[in-house]
């Protein structure tokens, strides 16, 4: 990172200098990221003037201090910017401005301003006044103040100026104390040209026009906020608006020709924050809440307060285009937001460590908030599938607690991960349904009512519960052990006559007893039996205990819902009767009692307490299934392991057992219907079972879906697809030459996102490896396909046989650009890495990515969590490989020959 201060500013007095140098960090990591407590911020008032056509922009800040400490100096945050003027005044009305001398510090992302020549310390409980002037570019990448784009439908493309600071990157746009803790006012001005309009977290009060045509939109005083909350955007965008029942605005913004596609994010996000109003009993603290789709924008969503900023695809919807699962995820992501202007915006974790009080609460209430202000979506049926992905990276010796130690950017960047999101709304949802919904409700108002405007720690959230919980239950002590310990218990069950033994230990795939022996949790256990559908309940604390049955049952089944973050192993005859129950009368469990089943059974084959022909057992039920839950986690187990074999040369065994899981799920498959009729949850599993069925070559399906192509194409676009089958159609298309140009060409043209995310997604199904290494070079420049999708295009094609060798060398060629665009420790870094490797299976290929790693420094990614957890997951695969290929090829061998011959691809004329 280069110099940008004059080099006079350099000239410090000797104490400060000292203070500076490497010394004063050496021995503490604490001490290098984190900024003193010497002086906090109490009001910020903030003039940015962005220039659309130099692509630059300028600013001016004024930062009312408290001195808390006697000190030398002011310590903030700047990165990348030109400081060009810095000035203390002293006290608000004070007429005196000091000059400061700037000291950068690039690699700790701070800089010191001091008193030129040594102009004495800044005295305890005194106040002042920051002055600074400064100057940056606009950034390139998807944070900080950067530079979106989108092109009009005649091709003309114009820029929009928009922020994201979480976690780090408010000292990119200007000079902050950029820590969660430092929450203070601001007073947010925005310069502009009279063809754009601009937007920030609070209303506007009035627009002045300056000499020389710039207008100047003056925005009231916010609340008091973190830094990475702030947000301003210049662009052309026009809006919708709508008025909520408790009299807050609330406005869409989008680019003038989707302005038509925002009305079904208006009226969601109307009803969500009623019921957020409602449900809390605090009303939401602004005015006004604005929703803006931005054209490049790398996360799912924003949360800042009162302006809350998404991905096209994540707010637009158009009726006549959109498909089943855009209507659930928009809603979901809208929920997510607006359930954050409470948990995060309202109350605020201390430090990133606790970033799951965030992340893991807007998660959970997502599910709690859509379930009942749009019944219809059936959001329930979904929410398994969480805690099965953090289950993924949790069964990893590489894992973290929820609550998990950090220091600088990069390793906080890390923690925005499955396990801060998924597993921490999946403790809140075991401990909802441990204390029931209403005590678990009050526990969650008293903690927001009693840290409004504040910062919290995790022991602050359980303490708001011990007024409501039964006597002698300290959940303090119970959820320390699912927050403060990395990874998951698996219960083992033993029943013997009435009694039933009961033993938990870690559950993890490397099988260290060194790294499991030390844990201890305390597990809400439910159980219903093959004599009591009522929930039985018992809390596990210690490593083995015993519980006493009424009367002796056929089985028992453990995590009723699987509302627990735990898997259960069943000894001595416990799954033989669990899989005749699902074979002879599967509906005696629930949807979500059947999935946990799928999921608990073939993980455990991972650590040998089940072999593999009993988990396939199991899994020949599925051919009654019609639930879109037990349907698609059947697939997510059985899919994985031909994958595997991809990598390695066995045709005929991989062929097995694609033809296996066709003929499984073939009835099912073949009475969908091409159209977009029935619940959301049957049109979800008509999509996902057609293409399913396409991209295996199953002839049925590949004949409809290849005719509903052709007339497609013959039409020009005229005539639709279906939105819920428009993946597999298209996917079939993109088996040609031909189609798949056809498909590129319908991309570049449409204005709908979820138009172009499916076409996007049908190209990575290609068999063409030209093609597939076109759609990867194109998404890095980001000229035709937009840069922000570059993560799941390079994963989607990985997980084609036919480009999974492309994705990795296009990773191992193209990673010092990934890292400047996407960001050391980023979600989207860690995305790409675990999801090119995650098939890998020989041990040619692991040396391949152990040299690859081992070739990093720190500042290209040495050291990274996701590498860790690539390494792990690929020793895993060949471990599962050996031990259980045989296994598999034997019982497939019992029950085949499968029809094969009958799912030969057809390809469209």
């Amino acid at each position: 990172m280069h110099q940008m201060v004059p080099r006079r500013a350099l000239l410090l007095p000797l104490p400060l200098l000292l203070l500076f140098a490497q010394p004063r960090f050496a021995a503490d990591t604490a001490a290098r990221a984190r900024l003193p407590e010497t002086v906090r911020p109490l009001l910020y008032e903030l003039l940015v003037q962005p220039n659309l056509t130099s692509l630059s922009f300028r600013g001016t800040v004024r930062v009312q201090l408290e001195v808390l400490q006697d000190t030398e100096e002011i310590v903030l945050h700047s990165k990348e910017l030109l400081i060009s003027r810095a000035e203390l005044q002293l006290g608000p009305r004070g007429l005196l401005l000091l000059p400061l001398q700037v000291l950068e510090l690039p690699a700790l992302e701070q800089v010191a301003l001091a008193p030129a020549g040594g102009g004495g310390p800044l005295a305890r409980g005194g106040g002042y006044v920051l002055h600074v002037d400064f100057a940056g570019k606009l950034s390139d990448s998807f944070h900080g103040f950067y530079r979106s784009t989108y092109r009009t439908r005649d091709g003309e493309e114009r820029v929009v100026a928009a922020t994201h600071f979480e976690p780090t990157h408010a000292r990119a746009a200007f000079p902050c104390f950029d820590e969660p803790a430092f929450k203070a006012n601001f007073s947010i001005r925005v310069r502009r040209e009279p063809r754009h309009m601009s937007l920030s977290n609070m209303p506007k009060l009035e627009s002045v026009e300056l000499p020389g045509g710039l207008l100047e939109d003056r925005f009231d005083v916010s609340v008091k906020m973190s830094t990475y909350l702030v947000a301003f955007i210049v662009s052309d965008f026009l809006s919708v608006s709508s008025t909520t029942q408790h009299g807050v605005k609330i406005s869409v913004y989008a680019a003038p020709e989707k302005i038509d596609q925002t009305e079904f994010a208006l009226k969601a996000a109307v009803k969500l924050l009623d019921f957020y109003d409602d449900y809390f009993g605090i009303p939401y603290s602004l005015p006004k809440q604005d929703l803006a789709a931005i054209p490049d924008f790398q996360s799912g969503a924003m949360e800042n307060w009162g302006l809350t900023t998404y991905r096209e695809s994540g707010l637009l919807f158009d009726p006549q285009k959109s498909s089943a699962s855009d209507k659930l995820s928009i809603t979901m992501v809208i929920a997510h937001e607006l359930a954050h202007q409470w948990f995060g915006n309202l109350v605020t974790m201390q430090w990133w460590n606790d970033l799951w009080l965030n992340e893991g609460f807007a998660k959970f209430m997502e599910f709690v908030s859509v379930n009942i202000t749009n019944p219809e979506l059936e959001v329930e049926d979904y929410f398994l599938s969480k805690c099965f992905e953090a289950m993924e990276v949790d069964a990893l010796s590489s894992s973290h607690p929820v609550s998990s130690p950090v220091e600088d950017p990069a390793e906080i960047r890390e923690i925005f991960d499955d396990v801060s999101y998924d597993k921490g709304a999946c403790i809140l949802n075991m401990l909802r349904d441990f204390l029931t919904p209403e005590v678990f409700k009050r526990g969650i108002i008293r903690y927001l009512r009693r840290y409004s405007y504040q910062n919290t720690v995790n022991a602050q959230l359980w303490e708001s519960f011990k007024w409501y919980a039964e006597d002698g239950l300290d959940v303090h002590e119970m959820m320390d052990t699912w927050t403060l310990q990395e990874g998951f218990p698996v219960v083992t069950v033993e029943v013997r006559g009435r009694e039933v033994r009961l033993s938990q230990e870690r559950y993890l795939k490397n099988k260290e007893p060194s790294q499991s022996s030390k844990f201890l949790w305390h597990i809400p256990l439910t159980y219903i039996t093959s004599r009591s559908n009522t929930v039985h309940r018992f809390l596990l604390k210690t490593r083995t205990d015993v519980l006493h049955l009424p009367e002796e049952v056929e089985w028992v089944k453990f995590n009723v819902d699987m509302r627990g973050y735990y898997i259960v192993h069943y000894e001595a005859g416990g799954w033989d009767a669990l899989v005749s129950l699902l074979q002879h009368n599967h509906t005696a469990l629930s949807s979500n009692d059947r999935t946990s089943l799928i999921n608990n059974v073939f993980q455990l084959v991972s650590v040998d307490k089940v072999p593999l022909d009993r988990a396939l057992d199991l899994s020949l039920y599925l051919s009654k299934e019609t639930e879109i839950m037990p349907v698609t986690q059947g697939l997510s187990e059985l899919v994985p392991l031909y994958k595997l074999m991809e990598k390695r040369d066995m045709e005929d065994v991989e062929n097995q057992l694609k033809a296996y899981i066709v003929n499984l799920f073939r009835e099912l498959i073949e009475r969908q219907s091409w159209s977009d009729e029935g619940s959301v949850s049957q049109r979800m599993l008509r999509s996902y079972l057609l293409l399913f069925a396409c991209v295996r070559g199953h002839a049925p399906c590949t004949r409809a879906a290849g005719e509903l192509f052709r007339k497609w194409k013959e039409s020009d676009g005229t005539v639709s697809v279906p939105s819920d089958v428009s993946l597999a159609v298209y996917s079939v298309g993109a088996r040609s030459e031909e189609g798949w140009d056809f498909l590129l060409d319908k991309y570049r043209r449409s204005l709908y996102s979820s138009v172009k995310s499916r076409i996007k997604t049908a190209l990575c199904t290609s068999p063409l490896g030209h093609k597939l290494q076109w759609i990867l070079e194109q998404s890095l420049e980001g000229e035709v396909l937009k840069t922000q999708d570059l993560p799941y295009v390079l994963v989607s094609v990985s997980r084609n046989p036919k480009g999974y060798r492309r994705a990795w060398d296009f990773l191992r060629a193209n990673w010092e650009r990934l890292l400047n665009k996407f960001d050391l420790g980023s979600p989207a870094i860690a995305h790409m890495v675990t999801g090119v490797t995650g098939q890998f299976s020989t041990r040619e290929m692991l040396e391949e990515v152990q040299h690859f790693f081992s070739s990093l420094r720190k500042e290209t990614g040495a050291g990274l969590r996701c590498l860790q957890q690539a390494l792990e997951s690929i020793e895993e695969n060949i471990r599962w490989m050996d031990k259980n290929l045989p296994l598999l090829k034997a019982w497939l061998d019992k029950r085949g020959p499968f029809e094969v011959q009958r799912y030969a691809v057809h390809v469209p004329p």
